[in-house]
């Protein structure tokens, strides 16, 4: 577009909340354009383009869904950003997996959301949006050839990654624990456009409690006990790029609602701060969890769920991807040991086969360098592997009386059992935190 001011189309069915939208924005240097209904703004698209339409979602007639539709399809279609009441945010959800560059909830938060989102939107047009170069790409596709097995149970996960990752769309990744969540964030990362920016990983529950909040947010000097200098939280760190946030089911109340606040205000003021500073990065946020129920039960944020689910990608235990042991394997034994050119014996290739996998890929690969150190210069044996004796893996449909949770009971308990009661081995063996596996054990005990 060659107009020297952005062109900004507001779309809202009442008057009042169309001119005070107006009001948020005639500050700015925008060229402002509105329109008391979905069919006048397309007509107004058509006529001469703009770059960013701000629209309530409900609007008799043509609504948000079916404009943003429209305008998705015309030859220089506007960033879209739907106004929506707080019973409409799952469709607006909906909406930015169909294209939308975010949502606002009414009342506006403060002015100066609707005023940061814009000003997003058009920065986000504003950069260059040319395919990655051919070094880039071979860059990109090495990565996923390096550390994804895309196996028919990972195909769908594989597609999602790569239709998600140019854009800079929250992502939840689901899946049980060692499915590998952060391979998977890894890989949407090198995939983006910011992958020459910072990827800052986080475990909510290996944070200590007190310092939660710290450690996400930053803190300025003398904030708490300790705070001997200022120091830049998560979010500042992550300038340009992107911030995956394992085990998010995990958080506290407290700092769920200071989350979504950054979400949506893309601002974050330090612990002992009094200065919010804007931030830049693409969230991916991970849970072994099941967020839907925890959110019935009161224990998330509904409001913060669908922010950060607005695509979800679920990983499939490795016990449902029979097909992906083997090449795993030898993922590790060329990652762990390059000079290493035998096989693993037969016995051990059937014990692989075998096994139920209740710690997915974390505990295979941790069982392949066992048992390398174990094997020394001999081919890897049965009883190199170390494996508990495991029961038959559970068939994909399940059963009414198995759920994942049973499935994770079952393990966590097992790995006691193998370890004498230690809960620190235990939660080694498993790949988790021990704060979360004493949080499981205290839930398990008040189900008792």
């Amino acid at each position: 577009m060659n107009a020297a001011a952005p062109r900004v189309l507001i779309v809202d069915d009442d008057d009042a909340l169309r001119r005070l939208a107006r009001d948020i924005l005639a500050g700015e240097a925008y060229d402002l354009r509105e329109a008391a209904d979905g069919s006048a703004a397309l007509a107004l698209l058509r006529a001469q383009p703009v770059d960013v339409v701000v629209s309530d979602l409900r609007m008799p007639g043509l609504d948000g869904l079916e404009l943003l539709a429209a305008a998705r399809s015309l030859p220089e279609p506007p960033a879209v950003i739907l106004l929506t009441a707080y019973g409409t945010v799952p469709q607006a959800v909906e909406a930015m997996r169909l294209g939308a560059f975010d949502f606002v909830e009414k009342p506006l938060p403060s002015p100066a959301s609707l005023r940061r989102v814009v000003a997003r939107a058009l920065a986000g047009r504003a950069r260059p949006t040319s395919p990655p170069s051919a070094e880039e790409a071979a860059g990109a596709e090495d990565f996923l050839a390096r550390h994804m097995v895309a196996g028919p149970a990972m195909a769908e996960a594989v597609k999602l990654m790569r239709a998600v990752a140019p854009r800079d769309t929250t992502v939840l990744v689901t899946g049980e624990s060692g499915t590998g969540k952060e391979v998977v964030a890894r890989a949407i990362h090198a995939l983006s456009r910011r992958r020459d920016g910072p990827f800052v990983a986080v475990n909510s529950a290996a944070i200590p409690e007190g310092l939660v909040e710290s450690e996400l947010f930053g803190h300025e000097k003398g904030a708490f006990t300790g705070a001997a200098a200022a120091r830049a939280g998560v979010f500042e760190s992550a300038a340009g790029g992107t911030v995956f946030l394992d085990e998010i089911g995990e958080l506290a109340a407290p700092v769920q609602a200071k989350l979504l606040r950054v979400l949506q205000e893309r601002t974050v003021t330090r612990v002992g701060g009094q200065h919010a500073s804007e931030v830049d990065f693409r969230l991916i946020a991970a849970t072994n969890r099941d967020l839907g129920a925890l959110v019935r039960q009161g224990r998330f944020r509904e409001d913060l769920y669908y922010r950060i689910a607005v695509l979800s990608l679920d990983l499939p235990p490795l016990r449902e991807r029979a097909g992906d042991v083997e090449p795993l394997v030898r993922r590790f034994l060329r990652e762990l040991e390059p000079r290493r050119s035998d096989e693993p014996t037969p016995a051990a290739w059937a014990r692989l086969r075998a096994h139920s996998w209740p710690g997915n890929v974390r505990e295979l690969r941790n069982a392949i360098e066992r048992a390398l150190v174990l094997a020394g210069d001999a081919a890897i044996d049965a009883a190199h592997l170390r494996l508990e004796s495991s029961a038959p893996a559970t068939p994909a449909t399940g059963t009414a009386s198995t759920t994942l949770e049973d499935l994770e009971r079952r393990a966590i308990l097992e790995a006691l059992e193998a370890v004498g009661g230690n809960r620190k081995a235990a939660a080694e063996r498993l790949g988790i935190s021990l704060r979360t596996l004493q949080y499981r054990l205290k839930e398990y005990k008040g189900r008792a």
